[in-house]
Parts: structure tokens; sequence; C-alpha cells
């Protein structure tokens, strides 16, 4: 019993507990190390690609608010001064028409449907 200890009445023997390691080839570890920062390099390439796209896409969106923003302003400041904006006369007579017409397809399908009921 030269090299192990008696603990607690139980003999210990000396070296690392648990699981050996395995021999791994260094190489082989090396290897699959420079496959993981490529993959995790692609990975983030193709995040920073979709953030950019992104961005870019809420960029344009924010543009044309703006620009809408302004044409509302314009439309404010001219009916301030008594004038109406042709684009504002333009949408009215259209919502008139369609309002027109919506009422006309009301009275024809009314009478549609009396001339029908009453067809016995």
């Amino acid at each position: 019993m030269d090299d192990s200890k008696v603990v607690g009445g139980k003999v210990k023997k000396p070296g690392k507990r648990g699981r050996k390691p395995a021999k791994i080839d260094l190489k082989a570890k090396l290897e699959r190390s420079r496959q993981s920062a490529r993959e995790c390099r692609a990975r983030k390439k193709l995040r920073y690609q979709y953030l950019e796209e992104l961005v870019s896409s809420r960029e344009r969106a924010i543009c044309a608010l703006r620009e809408e923003l302004e044409m509302y302003k314009q439309w404010c400041m001219a009916m301030d001064q008594g004038k109406i904006p042709s684009e504002i006369k333009a949408l009215l007579t259209g919502e008139e028409q369609s309002k027109s017409q919506q009422n006309t397809n009301r009275h024809t399908k009314a009478g549609k449907t009396d001339a029908t009921s009453n067809s016995w």
C-alpha cells in the first residue's frame, strides 16, 4: 500500500477520478472548430443581411409617409387660404359618384325584390 491512501476505511488510489477523456486527434478537433467558426460566420452574415433589408424597407416606408404628410400639410395650407386643392375635389367627386352608384344599385335591388315578392 505504498501509493494508496486509507480514508474512512476505504482505499483510495492516486490519480484523477471520473471518466477519462478519449484521446481525440487534435487535427480533427481543430478542423471541427474551424468548421463551426465558418458556420457561425455564415449565420452572422445572413442575420446582418436580413437586418439591413429590414432597415432599408422601413426607411423607404418612412420616406413615403413623410411625402404623404407634406402633401397633407400643403393641402391644409391651401384650404386655410380659401383654396380647395384639385386632389381633394377629385376625391370628393369620386366619393359622391360612388355613393350615387351605391344608392342606384340599392334602389334597383329593392325594386327587384318588391317585384319578385308581389308576383304571386
